[in-house]
């Protein structure tokens, strides 16, 4: 039997990995959950349906208090912290934004190991969450999850190029971006997500993310780390050795495959997801990024390639523009150009060491008001 936590049980992540311990309950078991302050209803029902002795919430927690009698109720900002540092054999953090580098830094500190679906952990502190050592950190992103089981084919020193897949988002096939709405960039193609990893998904900034994820996980440099299309969304990522083979994970576009194979490692959940059927005829293509109109990939690379606190930045400015555009404030084309204004501003100077949260947070408290300050001016 192993113990779990899991951090944002109420999003997207984290009501599928229960839904994996639900079809598992000699595996897995919940010791712990934590969420926002969005939907306190669900949560209550995640602790009674799983018996959870522990949760924690960043909102007021008489309301769980009051439904949850004989259960222990931590609130307030630092609750996840408090909840990612209870002992346990694994801690899923599904926190969506960089509010996810302190639990997954209280939980590295007290010797859990983290399956890690809050890739802002790594953009924002990845020189943090590394000093922890990667040996407890298994990634729960499809692409990185896919590259991590490819790895086992060979060895690092081996290893030529990494190619991560993108779906292409919404907009793969349109070619003017100007008029793309909140609801049309919400209509992803191929994953079910939540709101903003879907937006990121439309703009490619999420690939960008995940370049820069995959460098701190692997300790691949950013010139080995490549992104092509990929629409049908069946090979999450590759690994191409020196030798001249590529390793290729494939599943169907489902979640539940590396939240099973992160919270199970080194065993595999049998049945987590459904199989490919290969009794039937597939086509899979793969074309390389426009560059042009997605250059969010190629920005992000730069961004980490600076090193220090450049990523930061991209991912805290990201994070104001996408907020602005989910209140349909400004055009979807001004995302990205967002980001870049504002890394263009700031990158010059960028602090080369990050040493602590409280460095993350004055990197990000700039990125974020001069990212607003560039939407005002839109």
């Amino acid at each position: 039997m192993r113990d779990i936590v899991i951090l944002g049980s109420t999003g997207s992540i984290g009501v599928q990995a229960l839904e994996v311990i639900a079809a598992n309950p000699t595996q897995f078991r919940v010791v712990g959950l934590s969420a926002g302050s969005n939907n306190l209803e669900r949560l209550i029902e995640q602790v009674k349906k799983f018996e959870v002795p522990i949760v924690g919430t960043t909102s007021d927690g008489s309301v769980l208090r009051d439904g949850l009698p004989g259960v222990e109720v931590i609130d307030g900002a630092d609750s996840a912290k408090s909840i990612a540092a209870l002992s346990c054999d694994v801690v899923l953090n599904g926190i969506t934004g960089s509010i996810g580098l302190g639990p997954t830094l209280a939980a590295l500190e007290v010797g859990n190991k983290v399956a890690l679906a809050n890739k802002e952990s790594l953009v924002a502190g990845g020189d943090l969450v590394m000093a922890h050592g990667r040996d407890r950190i298994i990634p729960v992103d499809s692409e990185h999850s896919a590259l991590y089981q490819a790895m086992l084919a060979g060895k690092r020193g081996d290893v030529e190029k990494f190619i991560l897949t993108a779906s292409g988002g919404p907009f793969r096939n349109v070619a003017d971006l100007s008029a793309v709405t909140l609801a049309d960039a919400l209509n992803h193609p191929t994953w079910s997500m939540g709101p903003v990893v879907t937006i990121n998904s439309a703009t490619l900034v999420n690939k960008g993310l995940e370049i820069i994820e995959a460098h701190f996980l692997f300790d691949i440099p950013y010139s080995k780390i490549d992104a092509v299309i990929h629409p049908q969304s069946v090979v999450h990522s590759m690994v191409e050795f020196k030798d001249g083979s590529t390793i290729a994970q494939a599943s169907p576009p489902n979640m539940k495959g590396p939240i099973s194979y992160a919270i199970g490692y080194p065993d595999r959940v049998v049945d987590a997801m459904p199989a490919i059927d290969w009794k039937q005829s597939h086509t899979w293509s793969f074309e390389p990024i426009d560059n042009e109109r997605f250059p969010a990939v190629d920005l992000a690379r730069r961004c980490g390639a600076l090193g220090g606190s450049v990523a930061a930045m991209y991912n805290a400015a990201n994070e104001i523009a996408v907020s602005a555009f989910m209140q349909e404030q400004i055009p979807f084309t001004a995302i990205v150009d967002t980001i870049e204004e504002t890394v263009t501003k700031l990158g010059g100077n960028a602090i080369s060491v990050v040493r602590d949260l409280s460095d993350v947070s004055a990197i990000e408290k700039d990125a974020r008001r001069v990212a607003q300050e560039a939407l005002a001016r839109r």
